[in-house]
């Protein structure tokens, strides 16, 4: 039957084989976010916002509970330590579990005396710099927060240094941003603004702050969804969750075309022993499909076959 898409290059076809299957993973869920690949144990983990539970995919078959009682969480990231980093939506922060959802702690929840909107999304550079957005989502009267008073008068990107414990606004000019990931060299920070549907590309100074970010590409079309999870692979192309499925561009921004999903997207990983399946986190399914590429766990290049 092969994939529903819409290409809008012919070099769409040199990224993905169209004739191949949307894989159902597995499903059953509410809805759910933060995909991440261990790719020393060949588990994915992702979160159920609404019922704030956690689930392991283990050896692409068997789901188990990982962890209950999560505070809505939303996004995931590993860091150097195959710690899990967790954006929790109900209590406002950054936290971080070990691999098996033990030891919880808070890293960050306030900037300044003013307590962060909702951390959505978030990713690990590999000095361990943790970079995330913080729009006013899990604020919103919906089944992926607790409603409530904003304190900041802004939502903004952000990065956490656990080693300093220092805490950094990096942009702050976002009417909500979502999806963020690094490119491949970690010379560039791509972050969606899913109101206004576009992706911005920020250039990451040695200092760690951010200059540029002028719209670098917008999705659209019809279907379920804004821009919200991104992940590139090796060749440099970026796959925005957004309406309607996975939007896919070049590195040079130039729209490739998009896969069809049949429910709305909310975030992707790279996963699989050749890190060439791409699994969707869709509403109740999970799904997956392959690319002509790769990726390491995070979405970034693999350096001299070496991942991290």
């Amino acid at each position: 039957m092969g994939l529903s898409y819409e290409s809008f290059d012919e070099r769409f076809f040199d990224v993905v084989d169209v004739k191949q299957d949307l894989v159902t993973v597995c499903s059953g869920f509410t809805f759910i976010e933060g995909p991440i690949w261990n790719d020393v144990t060949g588990c994915l983990t992702f979160n159920d916002i609404p019922e704030s539970r956690t689930y392991r995919l283990e050896q692409g078959k068997t789901v188990r509970l990982l962890r209950e009682d999560t505070h809505k969480a939303n996004g995931n990231a590993y860091d150097m330590d195959d710690n899990i980093i967790v954006c929790e939506h109900v209590r406002s922060c950054i936290s971080r579990t070990n691999d098996q959802g033990e030891n919880l702690e808070v890293l960050v929840s306030h900037y300044g005396d003013k307590e962060l909107n909702s951390p959505n999304d978030v990713v690990v550079r590999s000095d361990g710099v943790i970079f995330f957005t913080d729009p006013r989502f899990g604020r919103n009267p919906s089944r992926v927060g607790l409603e409530r008073p904003q304190e900041l008068d802004f939502q903004g990107v952000f990065s956490f240094d656990p080693g300093t414990g220092e805490l950094k606004l990096l942009a702050d000019d976002f009417e909500n941003p979502n999806g963020l990931c690094f490119s491949p060299d970690e010379a560039f920070l791509y972050v969606n603004d899913s109101p206004k549907k576009h992706i911005r590309k920020f250039r990451v100074e040695a200092d760690g702050t951010l200059s540029g970010g002028a719209v670098w590409a917008e999705t659209t079309g019809e279907g379920a969804g804004l821009p919200d999870g991104m992940k590139t692979d090796s060749r440099e192309n970026v796959y925005c969750c957004a309406q309607g499925g996975i939007h896919i561009f070049n590195k040079n921004a130039d729209y490739l075309g998009i896969i069809k999903v049949p429910e709305q997207t909310g975030n992707c990983a790279f996963g699989g022993p050749d890190m060439d399946i791409l699994y969707l986190a869709a509403s109740t399914t999970l799904y997956s499909f392959r690319i002509k590429g790769r990726a390491d766990k995070n979405g970034r290049k693999i350096l001299n076959g070496q991942g991290k």
